[in-house]
């Protein structure tokens, strides 16, 4: 029995780890709609025995779970050496290992929920009743589990399913209407069908044909989707900037003549060659511009002086002291907006540190992590940009993950987005690319085009198809100028919002429930 458990987490581990390897490598994100076939196997082979207790089950999960974010993470290592956030090496190490463990555990815990669920559902015997639901259960369980993944300050939703296919955008077509989930859903139950196949071949023809079905079907209404050409209300002629200044050189004085000049000269050329609009990178400027008379008439005269309108990052100070990481609207007359857009969803130990005085204890490097002196505080609002071409909405860096934030600003009106970025500590790694390819599944979930401008890369102009028209490559400096759309038109998703994902939850929620009281009905006979 000891040997065939250890098999079947081994199968778990395979799976888990092949997953995490099609997000990696997009370009074999075909491979997805079947690597978790062995992890989902050995799911329903745990899940099923009746000696299988629920703690059993849960472990399995989190190995599960932590097998795939710990490879997706491995990335983490490109931060090394923290020597630009006055870190040393042992520091830096200790920093990188929590980091590496830490969020692989944190979503292990809810990975392991997640198998506790589906063994009370086998506990239950509703699967006994309609065997079809079972691929279904664990596709909706799955959609649950990322959805968890955004919540709180500890939820980093980086192992959305649906970016492993980004490199196939009519298989994401789906998103516009569910948002990301949908994609998610119908990957783990293609997957979840044919392991129900291999664990029951009396299923092939039912479960071999509902697999081809949502395959076919997906990629069939999503070529429709893809070929449709986004309507535009106005257009705008915009650039985005990439300095390629990094966090490691660009905080302190000594860099801000460098900063000037790469901004300020690029600047002038993207609007010789016709920018109505540029967009600068995350604190782009690193200093509380408001409260800086000189770089603020620096930036005012730049744009007065081009006769353009420039969105610049850099920090805030309110009347309370309270500073932000935030973006500037300068207009062309040289008067900076009083609206200012506030990054909504700060990194946790980058930007502010969550029960500091728990990991000043535990982990001090890690309370220390940050570049800046004091906590940077949380923005409230979407904070639209009116202007002559439409309202811009606005996001800044970890902003982009969360898909509430950006539907939020369209519900507000925003129709253009911009996202100003800062991946420079993890240079040219897969993390770069990933992050990039959250911008695009933002752009199908809302519909919108996307400006993207980066410290150090990827800066990208991306349609509503999610496609990156052109890009400036990672650790390069270089600009867009591209004309860009605007549209009040809305997706089903920035409607419903995640209705998708409660209808799962109460579906997964309902199941053990419905089997129990079946089974005590059978009893009772």
């Amino acid at each position: 029995m000891k040997k065939r458990m250890w098999k079947l987490r081994g199968m778990l581990a395979l799976g888990a780890i092949a997953t995490a390897l099609t997000l990696i490598f997009p370009q074999v994100g075909f491979l997805e709609w079947l690597t978790m076939i062995p992890m989902i196997w050995a799911a329903i082979r745990i899940c099923k025995e009746d000696q299988t207790s629920l703690w059993s089950a849960f472990r399995c999960g989190f190995l599960t779970g932590f097998c795939f974010y710990f490879v997706l993470y491995h990335w983490l290592v490109h931060l090394y050496p923290m020597d630009f956030v006055g870190m040393s090496p042992a520091a830096s190490v200790a920093v990188i290992a929590a980091g590496w463990l830490g969020l692989p555990i944190l979503n292990a815990i809810v990975c392991g929920f997640v198998f506790l669920l589906f063994r009370l559902m086998h506990k239950s015997g509703i699967f006994g009743y309609v065997p079809l639901l079972r691929p279904f259960s664990f596709a909706a369980l799955w959609v649950a589990f990322e959805w968890c993944t955004t919540q709180t300050w500890m939820g980093v939703p980086w192992g959305r399913l649906a970016l492993g296919q980004i490199e196939m955008k009519p298989m994401l077509g789906i998103a516009a209407l569910f948002g990301s989930y949908g994609v998610t859903f119908l990957i783990v139950a293609v997957n979840a069908l044919i392991a129900e196949i291999v664990h029951s071949p009396r299923q092939t023809v039912v479960c071999g044909i509902v697999a081809a079905v949502l395959f076919a079907g997906n990629l069939g209404i999503g070529r429709i989707w893809y070929r449709r050409e986004p309507k535009a209300e106005s257009t705008v002629k915009a650039a985005v900037l990439q300095g390629n200044i990094g966090s490691h050189e660009k905080w302190g004085e000594d860099s801000l003549d460098r900063t000037k000049t790469v901004y300020g000269d690029m600047t002038r050329t993207a609007v010789a060659d016709g920018a109505e609009l540029v967009i600068w990178p995350e604190t782009a400027i690193p200093f509380v511009l408001n409260q800086n008379s000189s770089l603020r008439n620096w930036v005012a005269d730049l744009a007065e002086e081009c006769r353009v309108t420039i969105l610049v990052g850099a920090l805030y100070r309110d009347a309370g002291g309270k500073e932000y990481n935030v973006l500037y609207e300068v207009l062309p007359n040289g008067v900076i907006s009083e609206t200012v857009y506030a990054k909504r969803h700060l990194v946790p130990f980058g930007e502010y540190v969550p029960l500091r005085e728990m990991f000043m204890t535990l982990i001090p490097p890690l309370a220390e992590l940050s570049a800046l002196d004091d906590d940077l505080s949380a923005g409230r609002s979407s904070a639209l940009f009116e202007t002559e071409w439409g309202k811009l909405g606005s996001l800044i860096c970890f902003d982009s993950i969360y898909e509430t934030l950006t539907i939020r600003s369209v519900r507000d009106g925003a129709e253009l987005m911009i996202l100003s970025t800062n991946d420079s500590w993890f240079y040219d790694s897969a993390a770069v690319y990933q992050h990039e390819a959250q911008a695009q599944l933002r752009a199908i979930e809302s519909g919108r085009w996307f400006l993207r401008s980066a410290n150090t890369g990827i800066s990208s102009v991306i349609t509503p198809k999610g496609d990156a028209v052109e890009t400036v490559a990672p650790l390069e400096e270089g600009y867009i100028v591209e004309t860009v759309g605007l549209t009040s038109a809305r997706t089903l998703y920035s409607r419903i919002g995640n209705l998708f994902v409660w209808l799962c939850m109460a579906f997964s929620l309902a199941l053990a429930p419905v089997g129990y009281i079946l089974k005590r009905k059978k009893e009772q006979r």
